[in-house]
């Protein structure tokens, strides 16, 4: 699984690359996590709303922090 968390490296998107880590390792899956922090990348990637997370080149969360189980819910 490619898991790429995309923002300009606000407190928000540091918040959610912590949560996504955490919820990697607590459902024991295997994943590459990559942060997208360069402006041009994240609007190639039809991100309007930071902080978002792409999960295998699909965006599943855009414009919110959410809680450590929402972040479990979208990887599972």
């Amino acid at each position: 699984m490619k898991i790429q968390v995309i923002g300009p490296g606000c407190h928000k998107c540091n918040t959610l690359a912590q949560l996504t880590a955490q919820a990697v390792a607590e459902l024991g899956i295997t994943a590459e996590i990559t942060k997208v922090s360069d402006l041009k990348q994240i609007m190639a990637l039809g991100v309007m709303m930071t902080p978002a997370l792409a999960v295998d080149g699909t965006i599943k969360l855009s414009g919110k922090l959410p809680t450590l189980a929402e972040v479990k819910a979208l990887l599972q």
